[in-house]
């Protein structure tokens, strides 16, 4: 809204201010009577979720691979944020996947696609289009069906872990190959494929393994809903054998907490009829349930919790030597430099949410006295004991008698401050007193050399409270900076597995840097 004339200084508006997220929407697709690509088998069917982003279709994410199956219904939930004042295309596509090669883009393994917006989705709740080849041309009668679900407030996880034992044997030359199937039944009757576990090859007592889901999937953080689970022997080929079901809710779940454990009977209800003495097709046993839940930066705030700030910066050799007026390290008497600007505009928001004003302040990538050897997380104020600063003006001063003692080396490593400020939440974590959410404002002039670490370190990072800002300083390309932000698709760890809550912005400063002080803070 306009602020009424008379009201003083209107902000400056903001380039490419972030607009606030209204929620995030989990998808899940199923299609049916997809063409047929495979000579032997069916086609091995997988969907890709595109979003466009500026003109550009890039990949949000993908689902499994469903083998030797043209109706196939995906456990893979896409969850996307949900912007209701901006039109946010979307494109389905399906491919036909070729084994360890993935799934190809070819033409001949294309099996149709389909483009909507998120609002068109969250509006209808479930729909269901044709996918079409290229040209606009029909791919036979195929259709994929959208089911989207508003994610509530109640954003926290579960951990279970099952397995089964003395399950009927399906096959005639080995045993069953097992796996189990979890279902939501909604208010309309309606069933929802909350999770599908691995296959356990030849064995009728197998172990699962653990497993993560949101209680918004698994229940829609209702304990008492109804959920229907579901063993069958694995077929090659599509055709699944029926081993038993049974049915329960979270709540019975919840009684599998510290040593106790759940079982149900594994149950064919056509045996069941048929059978006079029939007892069950085998026993589930729930082995283990952890409940996580996960708190967001507002939670924190409102509970009264304070901000610890820590800033971390870069001090490799790319930046040039601080003597040199080109160097982004050159203290000018006059005018702050870009790194000095990035920390005064975010420490200035967060001082307000910290009650001591004390500020952790730390250096990457540079040789220190007294060996001059490299280190990619010290004390900028040389105190290892403490590294805290008296507020920003105590950051700024500790930063300007620190450059002429060290020298500007590399590379740029930041895992293994985004580790050292992670260990410190996770201690905080354990109180189980949320009194503490931590920010890390990382301020760098390149791109990442450690990649892989890094990823990773923010993986584990997600799961804790704190949140990250990379702030990239000069004029280098960004572009792989962009991956850690996670706003193009979701950010995963070296071995795939994704991050639980989206903590990285990654701001590059030459796009603010000419703005006003107001509007580069709340950029």
């Amino acid at each position: 809204p306009r602020a009424p004339a008379g009201m003083g200084d209107v902000p400056e508006p903001c380039p490419q201010a972030p607009l606030a997220v209204l929620s995030k929407v989990e998808l899940r697709v199923s299609c049916k009577h997809l063409l047929d690509r495979d000579t032997l088998n069916k086609s091995d069917p997988c969907v890709l979720l595109l979003m466009q982003s500026q003109g550009q279709w890039m990949e949000v994410d993908r689902s499994e691979v469903i083998k030797s199956n043209l109706n196939p219904v995906f456990a893979k939930i896409f969850t996307v944020d949900y912007y209701f004042e901006e039109v946010q295309k979307l494109r389905f596509e399906v491919y036909d996947s070729h084994g360890q090669a993935g799934v190809g883009t070819h033409d001949d393994d294309f099996l149709g696609g389909m483009e909507c917006t998120v609002g068109q989705i969250v509006a209808q709740k479930r729909v269901t289009k044709p996918l079409f080849l290229k040209y606009g041309k029909f791919a036979g009668k195929s259709t994929i069906t959208i089911i989207s679900e508003e994610i509530s407030g109640n954003n926290g996880y579960v951990e279970l872990a099952f397995r089964a034992k003395k399950l009927d044997d399906k096959d005639l030359f080995s045993k069953s190959d097992p796996f189990l199937e979890i279902y939501r039944i909604d208010d309309d009757r309606s069933e929802q494929l909350v999770y599908r576990t691995e296959v356990v090859k030849n064995n009728l007592s197998p172990i699962w393994e653990p497993f993560k889901v949101s209680l918004n999937s698994l229940c829609s953080c209702e304990e008492k809903r109804k959920l229907r689970c579901v063993v069958w022997d694995y077929d090659s080929r599509g055709k699944h054998d029926f081993i038993g079901e049974f049915f329960t809710t979270f709540e019975e779940m919840q009684k599998a907490m510290g040593e106790n454990k759940v079982q149900w009977d594994c149950m064919n209800p056509k045996y069941k009829i048929k059978k006079r003495n029939y007892k069950n097709s085998g026993v589930v046993v729930l082995l283990d349930l952890k409940i996580h839940r996960v708190y967001s930066f507002l939670d924190y705030i409102m509970g009264g919790c304070q901000i610890h700030f820590t800033v971390a910066i870069d001090f490799t050799a790319s930046n040039g030597d601080p003597r040199n007026s080109c160097s982004l390290h050159y203290i000018n008497p006059y005018q702050p430099n870009e790194y000095l600007k990035a920390l005064v505009a975010v420490g200035e928001i967060c001082q307000d949410y910290d009650s001591d004003k004390k500020f952790s302040a730390l250096g990457f990538g540079a040789r220190i006295p007294p060996k001059y050897e490299v280190s990619h997380d010290f004390a900028i104020n040389f105190n290892p004991d403490n590294d805290e600063c008296e507020g920003i003006q105590g950051v700024v001063e500790s930063y300007q008698s620190c450059l002429p003692k060290i020298q500007l080396y590399g590379p740029t490593n930041v895992a293994p401050i985004i580790s050292k400020v992670a260990r410190v939440a996770a201690n905080e974590e354990r109180t189980k007193e949320a009194s503490q959410y931590f920010i890390l404002l990382i301020l760098t002039d390149g791109v990442v050399t450690d990649m892989a670490d890094t990823r990773e370190a923010i993986v584990r990072a997600s799961y804790l409270p704190m949140s990250i800002i990379i702030v990239g300083v000069g004029n280098a390309d960004f572009t792989d900076m962009q991956i850690l932000d996670g706003d193009d698709g979701v950010l995963r760890s070296p071995k795939g597995e994704p991050v639980l809550r989206d903590i990285v912005q990654f701001v590059p400063f030459r796009e603010f840097k000419n703005v006003s002080g107001a509007a580069t803070r709340s950029c």
